[in-house]
This record gives structure tokens, C-alpha cells and sequence, in this order.
């Protein structure tokens, strides 16, 4: 019987704020265990000085946490499902997916201007090969640089002038109570979201069936579902976290729909469609998706951008 659970994760603020939350779900279910929070470094923490192009490793933000859940030195690892690796880990299985947050981008600017109104005067701030190539899809003379830090440190690079405006996640603003800085909320049309972005993954040891149990009390299906088609769809394009791949998808009634993106670096090049289905039909809209966007086109710009 599991008396006590170790909860990994990074030592950010939005990591720390992830962690609790999984803890809380966790003890509204089972009271009676002990939960601890463990907060390890990766070395996408440690290196703060290298841009986030597509050619780091993948599990630049988890691999450390992973590791240690497969060495034993925590029972569950907890992640922002956007900064998992696709590919699977057979020596992990991901147990569970919290109901997803705000799925959108968001825009922050110093001094409220909105997005239309910026030029290449201002200077945008994003770590993101995704957030770039839409940006300047649709201005091609935006000014957008990279950033790296957590959400605290990036508003307040934003704050002392280095940027006039940041791309970032909605959710994980929405998360830490920083609404005020949001201009205004980026839909599906100016700026389509990274797979699975919004939602919390929670990781265990595949042969901790014990503990699997426990902690699929906590699934929500019809995220886990969505997310499973976005990750299935940048897997089949060759894709990992920080490539120019964006997929969304929703459920409406009876109706599941995908809709996802693939676009050249310097966002010249966008190729976008959608696939939906009945919601019973045993589909993957993921791998059904990827297939219509790689006959359009996506295959000559894969072979462009160079995943492989």
C-alpha cells in the first residue's frame, strides 16, 4: 500500500504552482497519503544563455525529472505536456493528463499596444520557433528576438525596456495570477498553439501499476484525447517541442476537431488544414491530419527546415 508520494518537478513558479495543483487533486482522493514536492534543475534551466532552436535535445525542460523517476528518487513527475518528447520512454508512461487550462497564446506589451500596431521599431521577445514563424507570417518586418527565463523573468525583461512585447502562453499567465500584463488574447487565426499546450502531464514509473491506478483518478479523457491527436500530428511530421508545428484540438458535441500547422522558419511558408470526426469513430486525427498537410507540401518543407 503507497503511504507516502515524492512529486518531481522544476523549481519555477508555474512548475511549483503545477505541482501543488496535481498535489491538491491528488489529496481531495486520497487524504491519507503523504505527498512531498522535490524541485530538480534541467538543463534547460541551467543553460540560460542558448537560444531555443529545434536542433537542442529533446527533453531539454524534463529529461532530468525523468531520470530521476526511472532511478526511483521520485514517485511522479510532473511536466507541461508541451515540453514532453513525443516519442515514447518505455520505462515511463504518462498516467495521466489534468483538464487543459487556456489553450491560447497571449500578447504582453510595455505599453499596451496592441499586436497590429507594433512595427519594426518594437522589439517582440519569444523563445518560440512556432511563436516566430507566425509572427512573422503575418508581418514580415516585425522585430522578434529570442528570450529565455521563466514567466517572472521575461515580464520583467519586458518591464526594464529590453522588449516592448512578449508572446507567451496564456495559461501559465492565467496560472500565476498575471492577467494584468495581458494585452490582448491571440485566437487560432493569428496565432495557433503548440500541441498539448495548456495541459499538465503527470509521469510514473511503468512498473508502478499501484501508483498508476492512483494517479489516473486525477485523468480528464476528453484532454487526454485532444492532446493525444496535437502529439500524434507533430510525431508524424518528425516535430519536437520547439519546432514550427502548432495543433489544436476540441471536442463539440459529437464532433472532434483538429486543426494544425506546419510553417517555414522565416513564416513565408505556412501550410494549415483540419480533419474532424464523429467523436465514437476510433480515429487518429493526429496521423490522419499530418498525412493531408504532408501531400500538400509539408513534405518539401520539412525537408526545408531540416528535422531530420
Amino acid at each position: 500500500m503507497i503511504n507516502s508520494i515524492k512529486i518531481g518537478t522544476r523549481s519555477s513558479n508555474l512548475a511549483m504552482y503545477q505541482a501543488n495543483l496535481v498535489k491538491e487533486k491528488l489529496t481531495e482522493i486520497f487524504p491519507n497519503i503523504k505527498y512531498s514536492i522535490v524541485k530538480i534543475k534541467t538543463k534547460g534551466d541551467k543553460i540560460q544563455d542558448q537560444n531555443l532552436d529545434r536542433n537542442l535535445d529533446k527533453g531539454f525542460f524534463v529529461k532530468e525529472i525523468q531520470d530521476a523517476l526511472i532511478e526511483g528518487k521520485i514517485d511522479i513527475a510532473v511536466h507541461s505536456l508541451k515540453d514532453l518528447p513525443v516519442e515514447e520512454n518505455e520505462k515511463i508512461k504518462t498516467s495521466a493528463i489534468l483538464k487543459r487550462g487556456n489553450h491560447y497564446d497571449v500578447f504582453l506589451s510595455r505599453n499596451k499596444k496592441k499586436l497590429h500596431e507594433f512595427s519594426e521599431n518594437d522589439v517582440i521577445g519569444t523563445s518560440s520557433l512556432r511563436r516566430k514563424a507566425q509572427l512573422l507570417h503575418l508581418n514580415p518586418n516585425l522585430n522578434v528576438i529570442d528570450i529565455r527565463g521563466n514567466v517572472d523573468t521575461r515580464i520583467t525583461k519586458m518591464q526594464n525596456g529590453e522588449y516592448d512585447g512578449l508572446i507567451m502562453a496564456a495559461a501559465g499567465i492565467e496560472r500565476l495570477g498575471l492577467e494584468k500584463y495581458i494585452t490582448e488574447y491571440l485566437n487560432n487565426n493569428i496565432m495557433l498553439s503548440a500541441p498539448g499546450q495548456g495541459a499538465i502531464a503527470i509521469e510514473t514509473n511503468s512498473n508502478c501499476y499501484e501508483l498508476e491506478a492512483i494517479i489516473s483518478k486525477i485523468n480528464h479523457v476528453k484532454t487526454e484525447k485532444c492532446t493525444f491527436f496535437e502529439r500524434s500530428f507533430m510525431n508524424k511530421l518528425g516535430g519536437g517541442c520547439n519546432s514550427p508545428i502548432a495543433a489544436y484540438s476540441n471536442v463539440e458535441g459529437d464532433d472532434t476537431c483538429l486543426i494544425g500547422s506546419i510553417l517555414s522558419l522565416d513564416g513565408k511558408i505556412l501550410i494549415r488544414d483540419k480533419v474532424e470526426s464523429r467523436t465514437k469513430e476510433n480515429i487518429d486525427l493526429g496521423s490522419l491530419l499530418a498525412d493531408k498537410i504532408l501531400n500538400n507540401g509539408g513534405k518539401e518543407l520539412i525537408k526545408k527546415i531540416g528535422f531530420e
